[in-house]
């Protein structure tokens, strides 16, 4: 029989909702991000055919490049003013610009304002992935970070899903604006839950209160990132996020035309990328229990490295849709997880101070893969070279991580 009094049990309770919130908060933040992976992707084929605000395939194409660029600029910059003014003014300010300007795109009355406002909203959604992974990677207990981020990054999927659930409904009877004014009103709905239940990180304000007036700045603190020490470790990861990236935006982009090109039906093509996110879903709620139990990079090598093997076996054609079906499931597992573990890598190698621009900059590269990866599957389907083609060069930068992240050593070097 329990012995804790009504007074003790509350507070627990009160406790327990307490460490909830940040959880919560930072999942969302990360849902908008998966939100916009798709949103632009979905409303494409209705700007084209109905000529909206003029656009073309180059111009489209040119919104969406500029798009990423944003993210990976915001990515980048966020970092340095995170350890700067803390996690929680920097997540707050970051869903708040994107939401803004998420909805601004929807409103846009030409190429050029669409164009500007999507690349603007990048800016302030570059920002919320590197911030919550921070934050996330702090308010984790000891030794269960790698599990915390996974989770936390299951919300990209679920915001991705959405986004294409919604646009079934939306698109078609209220047009193609109000899937931006949706994902826009979405992220304001989340500010006050943010000023109101997010706290700063405790990480953080230990690290700031063990700062003496004589310390270096905040930029100063930020460049050892890319500095002594740090240097290879950084070159090191950040390699493995672009790769990362360039597998998780090329895969999701292409995946149903290549395997058209292989002599699939488009049908089972379109049915592989559901077969492929559901595989990412799977991978995320396992690989940070693997991280957390084996170590970091053990667990990323080993990612990446199986990743590398599944990605080959598909471009072998296979006459049982089971086996290509569990094929690609495999892939996903490996191939997304991978890169988010990546990310809880950087989390464990880098301290508080460091640890938002060490995130951002880890970030903020990795969108230059997500760049790539498109734009490298759409030059192989356009020169028929797409399958086994397509699945050998993703092989290639599953390997490429792999002797990246072998660089780098499996914990945090020593204080100078």
């Amino acid at each position: 029989m329990s012995t804790q009094s009504p007074r003790a049990a509350q507070t627990s309770d009160t406790s327990r909702a307490a460490n909830l919130w940040p959880v919560l908060l930072c999942w969302v933040a990360v849902a908008l991000d998966g939100y916009d992976l798709v949103v632009l992707g979905v409303v494409i084929p209705t700007l084209l055919e109905s000529d909206a605000l003029g656009f073309t395939g180059p111009t489209i194409t040119t919104a969406s490049t500029l798009g990423l660029v944003g993210m990976g600029i915001g990515a980048v910059i966020i970092g340095p003013l995170t350890d700067r003014f803390g996690r929680r003014q920097a997540l707050i300010t970051s869903v708040a610009i994107f939401s803004l300007l998420t909805i601004a795109t929807g409103l846009a009355q030409s190429v050029g304002q669409f164009t500007t406002f999507r690349f603007l909203a990048g800016l302030g959604l570059g920002g919320c992935l590197p911030t919550a992974l921070a934050f996330m990677s702090e308010h984790a207990p000891t030794g269960r970070g790698g599990s915390a981020i996974t989770r936390m990054m299951t919300g990209y999927h679920v915001g991705a899903v959405l986004s294409a659930v919604l646009a079934l409904w939306l698109v078609e009877d209220y047009g193609w604006r109000s899937m931006f004014v949706v994902g826009g009103v979405l992220g304001l709905l989340t500010l006050p839950f943010m000023w109101a239940k997010l706290p700063e990180s405790a990480a953080y304000l230990r690290a700031v209160e063990s700062r003496d007036g004589s310390g270096p700045g905040t930029l100063a603190r930020s460049a050892k990132v890319v500095k002594g020490r740090y240097l290879r470790i950084s070159i090191g990861l950040c390699v493995a996020s672009f790769m990362g990236l360039l597998l998780v935006y090329g895969l999701n982009t292409w995946l149903p035309t290549i395997m058209r090109d292989a002599g699939y039906s488009i049908q089972q093509g379109t049915t592989l990328i559901l077969v492929l996110n559901v595989g990412a879903v799977i991978g995320l709620l396992v690989a940070g229990h693997i991280a957390d139990t084996r170590g970091n990079k053990p667990a990323v090598l080993v990612w990446f490295g199986l990743a590398a093997i599944f990605l080959a076996l598909l471009s072998i054609k296979m006459e049982s849709r089971l086996l290509v079906y569990a094929a690609v499931l495999l892939a996903g597992i490996f191939v997304f997880s991978a890169q988010v573990l990546v990310y809880a890598f950087v989390g464990h190698l880098y301290p508080p101070e460091i640890r938002g621009t060490a995130l951002g900059v880890a970030a903020g590269v990795g969108r230059i893969g997500a760049i790539v990866g498109p734009s490298l599957g759409g030059l192989l389907v356009t020169a028929g070279l797409a399958y086994p083609w397509g699945f050998y060069a993703f092989t290639l930068a599953a390997v490429l991580a792999v002797l990246a992240l072998a660089t780098v050593p499996a914990h945090a070097p020593a204080v100078e």
